[in-house]
């Protein structure tokens, strides 16, 4: 998929959400600027508020408004608070293959200023009349589900117990329930009706489990050009879906004596190298790629619902791509 072209399509919208972001970062403290510029330089391909563009486009004859796109830069000014808060949580020094905030200016100016972030984003809401009242508790749901999402996956990674039904409470609260608010907002936006907002609920959220599995596999297959290095879950005591399918593969013990390995990867990093051989040798790859690829294919039925338009075929465009994305 080209995003070069999805961004032609989406036209002035797409530059209106940019606009909105950086008039709503706005400050009259240079430090806050700076930093806030910055972040935006390495924003990524702000995945969330292309697909609130093209979801409101899909629901509404190809027209999104002034609503859309208040809403649309609010999901990525929350995401972007919460990367700034993850960085802290996870002592990361790098992502996207540039220095984190947290590494440059501390971990306290990166909460502080995620905090803004977050802030900017409910204010914006805050000036929607109408709807906006179901959207804010959206986004605060949100909020809570990655408050949740984290503190669970926390808990596990001290356990090691991680189940399949726990990691994927944990990749909707953290990934999923974000993509979730960016579409169903949208949605609202342009006054959609029932059908079709439980449409857009549906596709977010098998997209972001999909996305989440997506950036999984590549912790186990990709390479460290891709803005992480490998491994680095595990590192992090984190069973995914690929560890997850290699453990179910083989006897009970052997899976326990590798869940020891994780939870005690800490004092024994040589660890890594065992658990990532573990998994490609007991087919834990081939089982996330076959569950990415049942939530790809349940997020493009989702679709079934909104009639054809060319928003629509750009969201299962997405659909695919987040199954094929190098990072």
């Amino acid at each position: 998929m080209d995003i070069k072209s999805l961004i032609e399509f989406l036209g002035a919208d797409w530059h209106a959400v940019k606009e909105r972001i950086r008039a709503s970062l706005k400050s009259d403290i240079e430090l806050l600027n700076s930093t806030n510029d910055s972040i935006l330089s390495h924003s990524g391909k702000q995945m969330r508020p292309m697909l609130s563009l093209l979801m409101a486009r899909a629901c509404n004859d190809g027209v999104a408004n002034d609503v859309t796109v208040a809403y649309a830069a609010a999901s990525d000014l929350l995401h972007n608070a919460t990367l700034l808060h993850d960085d802290v949580a996870d002592g990361s020094l790098k992502r996207r293959g540039e220095p984190t905030i947290m590494s440059l200016m501390g971990p306290s100016v990166s909460v502080l200023v995620g905090d803004y972030w977050l802030v900017k984003a409910m204010e914006l809401i805050l000036t929607v009349a109408d709807g906006g009242s179901r959207v804010m508790k959206i986004f605060s749901k949100t909020l809570s589900d990655l408050a949740e999402g984290e503190m669970l996956q926390l808990q596990k990674a001290q356990n090691g117990d991680t189940t399949e039904e726990d990691y994927l409470r944990i990749i909707y609260n953290k990934t999923a329930s974000l993509f979730e608010a960016a579409c169903v907002s949208a949605a609202l936006s342009v006054g959609a009706d029932e059908v079709q907002v439980q449409a857009a609920k549906a596709y977010a959220v098998a997209l972001g489990l999909a996305f989440q599995i997506q950036d999984d596999i590549l912790d186990y297959s990709g390479t460290d050009a891709v803005g992480k290095p490998l491994g680095a879950d595990v590192l992090e005591q984190k069973i995914t879906m690929p560890l997850l399918g290699a453990l179910a593969s083989v006897p009970e013990e052997e899976a326990l004596r590798v869940r020891k390995m994780v939870k005690d990867i800490a004092g024994h990093p040589e660890y890594r190298d065992v658990i990532l051989t573990f998994v490609r040798e007991n087919a834990g790859i081939d089982y996330a790629v076959s569950q990415l690829d049942r939530y790809v294919s349940e997020a493009v039925a989702a679709l079934d619902v909104l009639p054809d338009s060319e928003a629509k075929k750009y969201l299962v465009d997405l659909a695919y791509y987040t199954a094929k994305r190098a990072m």
